[in-house]
Protein backbone atom coordinates (compact mmCIF):
# COMPACT_ATOMS: atom_id res chain seq x y z
CA UNK A 1 0.00 0.00 0.00
CA UNK A 2 1.23 3.67 -1.06
CA UNK A 3 1.71 5.19 2.10
CA UNK A 4 2.09 8.63 0.14
CA UNK A 5 -1.50 10.62 -0.29
CA UNK A 6 -2.19 11.19 -4.29
CA UNK A 7 -1.68 15.06 -5.02
CA UNK A 8 -3.45 15.90 -8.35
CA UNK A 9 -1.12 17.99 -10.56
CA UNK A 10 -2.33 21.93 -11.12
CA UNK A 11 0.26 23.14 -13.41
CA UNK A 12 1.02 22.07 -16.51
CA UNK A 13 3.24 19.46 -15.82
CA UNK A 14 7.45 20.75 -16.99
CA UNK A 15 6.32 24.48 -18.25
CA UNK A 16 8.50 27.03 -16.15
CA UNK A 17 6.28 29.81 -14.36
CA UNK A 18 8.45 31.97 -14.07
CA UNK A 19 9.33 32.02 -17.69
CA UNK A 20 7.38 35.76 -19.77
CA UNK A 21 4.71 35.31 -20.68
CA UNK A 22 0.59 36.28 -20.48
CA UNK A 23 -1.30 33.98 -17.83
CA UNK A 24 -5.16 34.31 -16.80
CA UNK A 25 -5.71 33.57 -12.45
CA UNK A 26 -8.70 32.79 -11.19
CA UNK A 27 -8.06 32.63 -6.88
CA UNK A 28 -11.43 31.77 -5.04
CA UNK A 29 -12.78 32.52 -1.73
CA UNK A 30 -12.47 29.31 0.74
CA UNK A 31 -16.20 27.62 0.24
CA UNK A 32 -16.45 30.27 -2.22
CA UNK A 33 -18.34 32.31 0.34
CA UNK A 34 -19.38 35.78 -1.21
CA UNK A 35 -16.96 37.86 1.16
CA UNK A 36 -15.04 40.74 -1.38
CA UNK A 37 -18.73 41.92 -2.07
CA UNK A 38 -21.68 41.91 -4.11
CA UNK A 39 -23.09 42.49 -7.77
CA UNK A 40 -25.31 45.53 -7.68
CA UNK A 41 -26.77 46.68 -11.17
CA UNK A 42 -23.91 44.47 -12.69
CA UNK A 43 -21.41 46.18 -10.98
CA UNK A 44 -19.23 44.82 -8.71
CA UNK A 45 -19.08 46.90 -5.29
CA UNK A 46 -16.34 46.15 -3.22
CA UNK A 47 -16.56 45.16 0.80
CA UNK A 48 -14.23 46.09 2.75
CA UNK A 49 -12.42 42.65 2.45
CA UNK A 50 -12.90 43.27 -0.96
CA UNK A 51 -11.07 46.79 -1.15
CA UNK A 52 -8.14 45.01 0.80
CA UNK A 53 -8.06 42.28 -2.13
CA UNK A 54 -7.55 44.96 -4.70
CA UNK A 55 -5.15 47.63 -3.28
CA UNK A 56 -2.51 44.55 -2.62
CA UNK A 57 -3.52 43.43 -6.22
CA UNK A 58 -2.51 46.35 -7.61
CA UNK A 59 0.94 46.63 -5.43
CA UNK A 60 1.72 43.15 -6.87
CA UNK A 61 3.80 45.19 -9.74
CA UNK A 62 5.48 47.46 -6.99
CA UNK A 63 6.87 44.02 -5.20
CA UNK A 64 7.69 41.80 -8.35
CA UNK A 65 9.57 44.14 -10.50
CA UNK A 66 8.97 41.34 -13.04
CA UNK A 67 5.14 41.83 -13.27
CA UNK A 68 2.63 44.06 -15.08
CA UNK A 69 -0.76 44.21 -14.17
CA UNK A 70 -3.11 43.50 -17.34
CA UNK A 71 -6.96 43.27 -16.91
CA UNK A 72 -8.71 42.01 -13.58
CA UNK A 73 -11.87 41.93 -11.35
CA UNK A 74 -12.89 41.41 -8.27
CA UNK A 75 -16.16 39.45 -8.29
CA UNK A 76 -17.66 38.54 -4.27
CA UNK A 77 -16.33 35.23 -4.15
CA UNK A 78 -13.04 35.08 -6.64
CA UNK A 79 -10.83 37.38 -8.38
CA UNK A 80 -10.04 36.93 -12.27
CA UNK A 81 -6.66 38.94 -13.69
CA UNK A 82 -4.18 38.64 -16.13
CA UNK A 83 -0.62 39.33 -15.03
CA UNK A 84 2.36 39.71 -17.93
CA UNK A 85 5.68 38.12 -16.71
CA UNK A 86 8.76 39.87 -18.26
CA UNK A 87 12.24 39.49 -18.06
CA UNK A 88 12.79 42.17 -15.46
CA UNK A 89 13.62 41.03 -12.11
CA UNK A 90 13.37 37.28 -13.42
CA UNK A 91 16.54 34.60 -11.89
CA UNK A 92 16.71 31.48 -13.69
CA UNK A 93 14.63 28.18 -11.69
CA UNK A 94 16.85 26.41 -9.84
CA UNK A 95 16.70 22.20 -9.77
CA UNK A 96 15.01 20.22 -7.06
CA UNK A 97 15.55 16.88 -5.97
CA UNK A 98 13.21 14.56 -7.70
CA UNK A 99 9.76 15.03 -6.14
CA UNK A 100 10.58 18.46 -4.47
CA UNK A 101 8.70 21.33 -5.56
CA UNK A 102 10.21 24.56 -4.27
CA UNK A 103 8.43 27.87 -4.76
CA UNK A 104 10.70 29.56 -7.62
CA UNK A 105 11.43 33.12 -7.07
CA UNK A 106 9.26 35.22 -9.07
CA UNK A 107 7.46 32.95 -10.88
CA UNK A 108 3.45 32.50 -11.27
CA UNK A 109 3.08 30.32 -7.61
CA UNK A 110 5.42 32.64 -5.84
CA UNK A 111 3.78 35.80 -6.69
CA UNK A 112 0.26 34.43 -5.92
CA UNK A 113 1.31 32.31 -2.66
CA UNK A 114 2.40 36.34 -1.27
CA UNK A 115 -0.26 38.35 -2.51
CA UNK A 116 -2.51 36.17 -0.71
CA UNK A 117 -0.42 36.04 2.49
CA UNK A 118 -0.62 39.59 2.25
CA UNK A 119 -4.53 39.95 2.05
CA UNK A 120 -5.26 37.11 4.52
CA UNK A 121 -2.08 38.82 7.15
CA UNK A 122 -4.05 42.32 6.69
CA UNK A 123 -7.28 40.79 7.48
CA UNK A 124 -5.97 38.64 10.78
CA UNK A 125 -4.93 42.08 11.97
CA UNK A 126 -7.72 44.21 11.32
CA UNK A 127 -10.49 41.95 12.73
CA UNK A 128 -11.52 39.90 9.68
CA UNK A 129 -9.92 36.74 10.90
CA UNK A 130 -12.80 34.53 9.04
CA UNK A 131 -12.00 35.60 5.42
CA UNK A 132 -10.13 32.41 3.89
CA UNK A 133 -8.84 31.69 0.48
CA UNK A 134 -9.20 28.74 -1.46
CA UNK A 135 -5.94 26.47 -1.07
CA UNK A 136 -5.16 26.95 -5.01
CA UNK A 137 -5.23 28.95 -7.43
CA UNK A 138 -6.54 28.27 -11.48
CA UNK A 139 -4.04 29.60 -14.04
CA UNK A 140 -4.31 29.12 -17.99
CA UNK A 141 -1.21 30.36 -20.05
CA UNK A 142 -2.21 32.62 -22.61
CA UNK A 143 -0.88 30.85 -25.87
CA UNK A 144 -1.75 33.81 -28.54
CA UNK A 145 -3.36 37.26 -28.99
CA UNK A 146 -6.93 35.99 -29.79
CA UNK A 147 -6.99 34.18 -26.54
CA UNK A 148 -5.76 36.92 -24.82
CA UNK A 149 -8.78 39.57 -26.01
CA UNK A 150 -11.37 36.59 -25.43
CA UNK A 151 -9.61 36.40 -21.64
CA UNK A 152 -10.14 40.35 -21.73
CA UNK A 153 -13.31 40.63 -22.41
CA UNK A 154 -14.62 37.64 -20.59
CA UNK A 155 -13.21 39.42 -17.47
CA UNK A 156 -14.87 42.43 -18.37
CA UNK A 157 -18.29 41.11 -18.65
CA UNK A 158 -18.08 39.02 -15.55
CA UNK A 159 -20.05 41.70 -13.51
CA UNK A 160 -23.01 41.92 -15.94
CA UNK A 161 -22.39 37.78 -16.41
CA UNK A 162 -22.78 37.28 -12.56
CA UNK A 163 -26.43 35.58 -12.70
CA UNK A 164 -24.95 32.74 -14.78
CA UNK A 165 -21.20 32.03 -13.13
CA UNK A 166 -20.50 29.10 -12.09
CA UNK A 167 -18.71 30.23 -9.14
CA UNK A 168 -22.04 32.43 -8.24
CA UNK A 169 -23.38 29.92 -5.45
Amino acid sequence: MNQYKYHKEYRLKGFDYSKPGLYFITICTKNRICDLGKIEDSIMKLSEIGEIAEKFWIEISNRFKNVELDEFILMPNHLHGILKLTNHGRSAPRRAPTGIQPLVKNSISSIINHYKGNVKRHCNKNGLEYFNWQSRFHDRIIRNEDEYYRIKQYIKDNPKNWELDRNNK
